[in-house]
């Protein structure tokens, strides 16, 4: 027995080592055959002697039981966000602050890694969990998920205890990859690399999250020791130094700076290697370097006043408008779309992007062939924001749209009401119809996963659906036969339509695509009149009476409701069985007169049931924060919701926060 213990550690020993070659220092030393032959014996030796099982073995990073839910985690030691500041001068006034404190301060300068922070502990050297960090007190327990994480160290080289903070975030190969294969299966695509990490490290099922090749940096020492003897680093360079050497994938590029001089220059190297990185950065984190000078200049309410993060400008680059196409929308607008030399912008190969009119075009001038620059902000679409006139040889082309729409034929006219909007005059056009039926399926309406432009449009040219409503009557043999689906993935769509009839009114209302009725308006709308039925007899008056409601959405509800069709199609999603009612009205008054913004992911609930429960109580729930805004619900990776309300003073709150308020004990 004691050679077969022997046998079975070297073979974790060897597993790891190589693991690490791979992963981490990304210079692997044996084959992926050898790898995984090593692997299978140890699986199998685990398996026929458990009594040699270990908690830190390489074979546990993959767990075998989908969860429930997270459980909440309580953070030891918050984990606070940073200052941000948005130019050199604000970074500048950062640094005068400190200087009349620490004179002679060195600064940390690195890389801000764009991906979901968390916190990982560790017990006499062994991985014992790990959480995400939430609202900065409390996060959720994902550790089965950050198993499957390779640059994780299960067993330190040492054995220490102690709590660790980093960044979780998806290589853009593994993004593109993602992507790639969700487009081939008529999937929606993943937004940008961030969002992805963030959804797979939520996933409820490992092997999920393990499919998705998660990667980590760790930026910071939390609590704990070291060192055995338990003497603490001086500097927060000398602590990630030593976290290296302990097996832990450490932050990269960074540097050493006294200067403002010297950060700048290494926050524009950095910047100017973003499309060389293979991972997301979207700014640089400026900290005080030495620990105790930290403490000297302690912590802000909620962020400390030793460090800033220096936020990157929405990135811009020059390239090559190649043509001009247009696509006709939902509601009939002709779209033109920039078709460019493809160019590296804010993590994503961008080879489109939106004109959004003919009056846009023509007021900068932009012309094909011309060279143009293109920005993208975070998850904002891609933009032609200028031509470059200077560039030009005589063969660019002024643009108009066409008066012909492209995708039927018939006329396409200027709306009167919106000025710079061209529209399809045939609302029986081919476009308009796959354009709303992908906006019924969407996620903020009906939700039906799966059912992606390309399925759309496999549907329609198979004949298998007319309108929204045949979706419902489809059958999984005849989903089935469609090219590139098969048995399984007709069989989830089936389901995943099933399941949206009971989303509810409010979706519904909004799915239908009346014009000018977003999510917000749909449930003024659902509250108002409680079923679709009770709609088709709105009048003007009453609409316009509805809270935010004006004379042109009130008349884009009576325009819809007085078309047959509209009212034969909304009969039969009745006679289907879909929800047409709206929920029950507000059974407290608890929050009567409060109006909520939510942001972020929430640790119990979706939005939509957080939703519910705030207008259960009486409440009002809007989607964009304003001064009226009585409070904002900040969930994890809250993004610029919660930047405003910052801005604006408004209140932000977490989800117990909302609880406390709607049970009467805040």
């Amino acid at each position: 027995m004691n050679e077969l213990a022997e046998r079975v550690e070297k073979l974790r020993r060897q597993i790891e080592y190589h693991a690490k070659r791979y992963y981490v220092d990304d210079e692997p030393e044996i084959s992926d055959f050898e790898y995984d032959k090593m692997y299978a014996e140890l699986v199998r030796l685990e398996s026929e002697h458990p009594e040699l099982d270990d908690p830190a073995s390489p074979t546990h990073r993959v767990g075998g039981v989908a969860l429930d839910k997270f459980e909440k985690v309580a953070h030891a030691v918050p984990l606070n966000s940073l200052s941000d500041v948005f130019s050199f001068e604000e970074l500048r006034d950062f640094l005068t602050r400190v200087a009349p404190i620490l004179p002679h301060a060195a600064y940390s300068v690195e890389p801000k890694i764009d991906g979901l922070s968390v916190a990982l502990r560790y017990e006499n050297g062994v991985f014992v969990g790990g959480a995400t960090r939430g609202d900065g007190q409390v996060g959720e327990d994902v550790t089965s998920n950050l198993r499957t994480i390779y640059t994780i160290p299960m067993k330190l080289a040492e054995p220490l205890t102690l709590t660790v903070r980093g960044e979780v975030y998806m290589p853009r190969a593994v993004f593109e990859k993602i992507n790639q294969k969700r487009e081939a299966e008529g999937q929606s695509l993943m937004a940008n690399p961030r969002n992805a990490a963030a959804g797979s490290l939520r996933q409820l099922d490992p092997k999920i999250a393990a499919e998705r090749k998660l990667d980590i940096f760790v930026f910071n020492l939390q609590q704990g020791d070291l060192y055995a003897d338990g003497h603490a680093p001086e500097t927060h360079t000398e602590a990630l130094d030593r976290l290296a050497e302990l097996g832990f994938k450490v932050l990269p590029n960074r540097t050493l700076a006294s200067t403002a001089e010297e950060i700048e220059a290494h926050i524009e190297k950095i910047g100017a290697m973003r499309d060389d990185l293979g991972f997301d950065i979207d700014g640089m984190v400026v900290k005080i370097d030495k620990l105790s000078d930290r403490v000297i200049l302690g912590e802000g309410t909620n962020t400390p006043k030793w460090a800033v993060a220096y936020k990157f400008p929405p990135e811009q680059k020059r390239t090559k408008l190649l043509d001009i196409t247009v696509a006709v929308g939902r509601t009939g607008v002709l779209t033109p779309t920039a078709v460019l030399s493809p160019v590296r912008l804010a993590g994503t190969t961008v080879s489109r992007a939106t004109l959004h009119n003919e009056d846009f075009i023509h007021e900068r001038d932009i012309r094909i062939g011309d060279v143009v620059t293109v920005q993208k902000a975070g998850d904002i679409i891609p933009e032609v924001v200028a031509s470059h006139r200077e560039t030009r040889t005589g063969v660019e082309e002024v643009y108009f749209l066409p008066r012909i729409c492209p995708c039927c034929g018939e006329p396409a006219m200027r709306d009167g009401d919106e000025g710079a909007a061209i529209r399809c005059t045939n609302s029986a056009c081919p476009a308009q119809l796959s354009r709303s039926i992908e906006h019924f399926a969407s996620k903020g309406a009906m939700n039906i996963e799966g059912l992606g432009p390309q399925v759309v449009e496999a549907l329609l040219s198979a004949n298998l659906i007319r309108n929204v409503a045949d979706l419902y009557t489809l059958r999984a043999k005849e989903v089935a036969d469609l090219e590139r689906m098969g048995e399984k993935s007709a069989q989830n769509l089936i389901d995943a339509i099933e399941r949206s009839k009971s989303a509810g009114l409010e979706r519904l209302i909004f799915a239908l695509g009346i014009r000018s009725i977003g999510e917000v308006a749909a449930t003024a709308l659902a509250a108002r009149y409680k079923t679709l039925e009770n709609c088709f007899a709105a009048t003007r008056e009453e609409l316009i009476a509805i809270e935010d409601f004006g004379e042109i959405t009130a008349d884009y509800v009576l325009n819809f409701f007085s078309h047959e069709p509209n009212v034969a199609l909304c009969r039969r999603l009745i006679e289907l069985g879909l929800v047409t009612e709206a929920v029950a009205a507000p059974t407290g008054d608890k929050l009567a007169g409060l109006t909520f913004v939510l942001t972020g992911t929430l640790p119990n609930m979706t939005r939509d049931e957080a939703a519910a429960r705030i207008r259960a109580a009486g409440g009002k729930v809007v989607g964009s924060v304003s001064k009226k805004t009585s409070y904002v619900v900040a969930g994890e990776e809250a993004g610029s919701k919660l930047t405003k309300a910052q801005a604006l003073g408004v209140p932000v709150i977490d989800e117990d926060g909302m609880l406390a308020m709607i049970e009467g004990t805040q």
